[in-house]
C-alpha cells in the first residue's frame, strides 16, 4: 500500500494547483465533504450526504475504535518522557504490504509500496512521495531478538523484511518498520513522527462491500498473475525466472491466454482491481506504473465510499469502516488520532500532491544492475522534506507533481 483524472499536459497545470493550494491558506476554510484526503490513517472529517449530517465526535470515535494501534518506530521504553506535539511540519512513513492468503507466517514479508507523507507546518497541504521498492541502499546492522543482521546493501524493500525475519504477526509489522526507518534514516537522514501499515490485499474486502470499483484504466495491463485456458479454467499465464541482470523474465504458458486490462473507464470486480493494481513485469515503466494504477485505485476506491448510496446506508458504512479498521496499522507517534484527524482537517482533495521520483522512470543505481538509485531532483526534494520547504521546491520542478 490506485485515473480517474488526467494528468497536467502543461506545466502552467501544476503551477496552478499549487498557486492555488497556497492563496487557500489566507481563506477560513469549513470542513471538507467526508473522505476528501487520507493523510493520517484517514483524515476523515465531517461528512455532509443526502441532508443527513454524521456528528464529528461519534463518527471519529468509532473509527479511533477500529484501528489497530501499536509502536512501529519507537519502542514504548523509549517514547516515555518524550515531549510530542502536533503543532510544526509532520513527517509521515506509510508502509503497503501485499500478503497472500496462502503465505506462510514465518515467510519474510517485503514492502510492496514506500510512501513518505510530508505535511507542512501550516497543516493546509500534504505531499505524498514514493521510494521505489528497488532503490539499493544500505540497510544497518539490526537485531529483532529472533535474528540478527549485521548489515550490508540491499534493495529497500529487504529492510522491512529482515527486520522482522524469524517474527510473525504484530512483532513481524513492528520490527519491520523499525528497520525501514532506520534504513531511510542512515541513507537521507529521513526522521518520522509516525507511521503505517496499509494491507493492500485488505482493501480488496472493502471492494468486495462496494460491489466492484469504478476506474480508469489508464494503459493497457496483461497479469502475469491470472489467465484463462481454452475450457475458461484461470490458470497462471506465465513462469516467472529472476535473471543475472537483477529482473524477471516471463516466459508464455502455451495455452494459456493474459487476463488484459484495456484502456478506458469500466468497472472491475474485486479480484480483477487487486491483479490490475499488481502489475508490473509487463509494464514499461515496471514499478513506477503500478505505482500511479495504485494511487489510482485508492481514489476510485474514496469514491465509492463517499458516494451517496454508501454514506446513506449505516450498515454498508460500518462493514467498510470494520475491514479499513482490520487493514491498517499505526504508530500515532504518541499523539492521539482525533488530534491528527482534527489538525490536518484542512486539508482537502487539491491539496493532496503526489510527487514523483525519478522523473517517473527507472534510474539504474551505479553500484548495483537491475536495483535502481535516486537522481539528483529526487534526492533535492527527500532535502526539502527535511527542511520544510517542499511547497517552493515544487515551484521550480512542477514536472514532479503528478496528477494522478
Amino acid at each position: 500500500m490506485l485515473q480517474l483524472e488526467e494528468a497536467p499536459t502543461e506545466e502552467s497545470s501544476t503551477f496552478r494547483k499549487i498557486k492555488r493550494r497556497r492563496s487557500s491558506i489566507n481563506r477560513r476554510r469549513s470542513d471538507p465533504k467526508w473522505a476528501r484526503s487520507l493523510v493520517v490513517v484517514g483524515a476523515i472529517m465531517m461528512m455532509l450526504a443526502g441532508g443527513a449530517f454524521v456528528a464529528k465526535d461519534v463518527f471519529v470515535g468509532y473509527l479511533t475504535g477500529n484501528v489497530q494501534q501499536d509502536d512501529l518506530i519507537v519502542p514504548a521504553a523509549e517514547q516515555q518522557g518524550r515531549h510530542v506535539t502536533i503543532s510544526g511540519a509532520k513527517t509521515l512513513l506509510m508502509v503497503g504490504t501485499d500478503t497472500r492468503p496462502d503465505q506462510n507466517p514465518t515467510e519474510a514479508v517485503r514492502s510492496d509500496s514506500i510512501i513518505i507523507v510530508h505535511i507542512p507546518a501550516d497543516h493546509h497541504s500534504a505531499y505524498l512521495i514514493s521510494i521505489p521498492r528497488d532503490t539499493w541502499v544500505r540497510i544497518p546492522p539490526f537485531s529483532n531478538g529472533e535474528s540478527r543482521y549485521l548489515g550490508g546493501h540491499d534493495k529497500i524493500n529487504a529492510a522491512f523484511a529482515v527486520g522482522g525475519l524469524k517474527l510473525t504477526g504484530r512483532e513481524q509489522r513492528k520490527y519491520g518498520m523499525t528497520l525501514l526507518a532506520k534504513t531511510l534514516e542512515e541513507n537521507w537522514g529521513l526522521t518520522f513522527d509516525a507511521a503505517g501499515i496499509v494491507d493492500f490485499a485488505g482493501f480488496t474486502k472493502v471492494v468486495e462491500v462496494l460491489g466492484g470499483v469504478d476506474m480508469y484504466v489508464d494503459q493497457e495491463t496483461r497479469s502475469v498473475h491470472i489467465g484463462h485456458n481454452a475450457k475458461g479454467e484461470t490458470k497462471v499465464p506465465y513462469i516467472q525466472r529472476f535473471n543475472g541482470s537483477g529482473g524477471t523474465d516471463l516466459i508464455p504458458i502455451a495455452g494459456v491466454t493474459p487476463q488484459t486490462y484495456h484502456v478506458g473507464y469500466q468497472h472491475l470486480e474485486p479480484w480483477q482491481a487487486l491483479d490490475y493494481v499488481r502489475q508490473r513485469d509487463t509494464l514499461p515503466h515496471s514499478d513506477y506504473d503500478r505505482q500511479r494504477h495504485q494511487q489510482q485505485f485508492i481514489k476510485a476506491l474514496f469514491r465509492g465510499i463517499a458516494s451517496r448510496d454508501v454514506l446513506t446506508d449505516p450498515a454498508k458504512l460500518k462493514k467498510i469502516l470494520d475491514v479499513v479498521g482490520q487493514s491498517m496499522t499505526i504508530d500515532s507517534g504518541g499523539i492521539a488520532i482525533q488530534d491528527w484527524i482534527f489538525a490536518m482537517k484542512g486539508i482537502g482533495g487539491d491539496d493532496l500532491l503526489t510527487v514523483k521520483t525519478n522523473n517517473g522512470t527507472f534510474h539504474e543505481s551505479a553500484e548495483q544492475p537491475g536495483a535502481e538509485a535516486l537522481d539528483d531532483a529526487s534526492l533535492e526534494l527527500l532535502e526539502a522534506v527535511r527542511s520544510d520547504t517542499v511547497e517552493t521546491f515544487l515551484t521550480s520542478h512542477t514536472d514532479m507533481v503528478s496528477g494522478s
